[in-house]
């Protein structure tokens, strides 16, 4: 019997909508997962959603384009299970559960609206799995494009998770609120506070380029006064260098700016001076979540 078979997530963000495919191998003592494929759709359905309340058509052709792009390749790929889910932009839209309902009706892929919370859960229940040896206290912050989530991990165990309207697409357009930093910086100052020498970690496109022009490893730590060189020199840069000097997406070139700016309050906040970053996203902890609960899956067989 083949052991062996591909899962799919579609994630449906803010800011981008990604497709991740993987191999997957279960053994008796331990399951396998290997990157196949990595598409990413820049709509940016925030800039919409964060200004008047809901997708415009125009907005909602493209993700109906990108969708049906995606169900092409997962069955190229020939993916035996996948799941969609929505996140921020989504679940604010005014007409979210119509553009759902037509989206399943249409293309036949069901998308999951979840919660920020459960958003939250699976990112860190994945890096959870992953992590060889994780003795550290932790701050896991996901910077997407309309929110941010947070977990405080400690003792291989999460022990605090809370959701922020808090994003890059929202803070570039000036419509973040006052309140949402305030109550981002004591959440983080009142649940750290218990915690000593907390690691912050950074997930998340943002946090994968500050990486690349870190020139650190995966998992190695960047120091507090690193990042903010990073910072000065992102800052100092014109647009068009950013994209040129530094080989951003120019739709990565603009949010980036906010993205630092939110790792470094929450380094801070949190009196951390190391973050660093796994390079894994929403879309590594929902396969992980169909692997675990095949019946929130939805089989790629039923909608050739």
């Amino acid at each position: 019997m083949n052991n062996i078979h591909k899962l799919a997530a579609i994630d449906i963000g803010s800011n981008a909508v990604r497709l991740l495919i993987k191999s997957i191998k279960v053994n008796k003592t331990d399951t396998k997962f290997k990157k196949i494929s990595l598409v990413r759709v820049p709509l940016r359905l925030g800039e919409d959603v964060f200004s008047k309340g809901k997708i415009s058509d125009k907005k909602l052709k493209k993700l109906q384009k990108t969708l049906k792009a995606f169900k092409i390749l997962m069955q190229m790929h020939e993916v035996y299970m996948f799941k969609a889910v929505a996140t921020s932009a989504m679940r604010e839209a005014k007409n979210s559960t119509k553009i759902i309902e037509d989206i399943s009706s249409k293309i036949n892929i069901k998308i999951d609206l979840i919660s920020g919370k459960k958003e939250a859960l699976m990112i860190a229940n994945f890096f959870l799995d992953t992590m060889e040896n994780p003795v550290n206290n932790y701050l896991y912050v996901d910077v997407g494009g309309g929110s941010t989530e947070l977990n405080l991990i400690s003792k291989n165990k999460i022990v605090n998770t809370r959701s922020f309207k808090i994003g890059t697409v929202r803070t570039l357009n000036n419509i973040t609120k006052d309140i949402s930093w305030h109550n981002f910086k004591n959440w983080i100052e009142n649940n750290s506070k218990l915690y000593k020498d907390i690691v912050v970690i950074g997930s998340g496109g943002n946090a994968d380029k500050i990486l690349k022009i870190s020139k650190k490893n995966i998992n190695q730590v960047i120091d507090i006064s690193e990042l903010e060189d990073i910072n000065s020199l992102v800052k100092s840069m014109s647009f068009e260098d950013r994209i040129f000097k530094l080989q951003l997406n120019a739709d990565r070139a603009d949010v980036i700016i906010p993205a630092i700016n939110i790792y470094l309050k929450s380094l801070k906040y949190s009196k951390s001076k190391s973050f660093i970053v796994p390079r894994i996203g929403l879309a590594d902890g929902v396969i992980r979540h169909i692997h675990l609960n095949n019946k929130e899956g939805q089989l790629l067989r039923l909608i050739i």
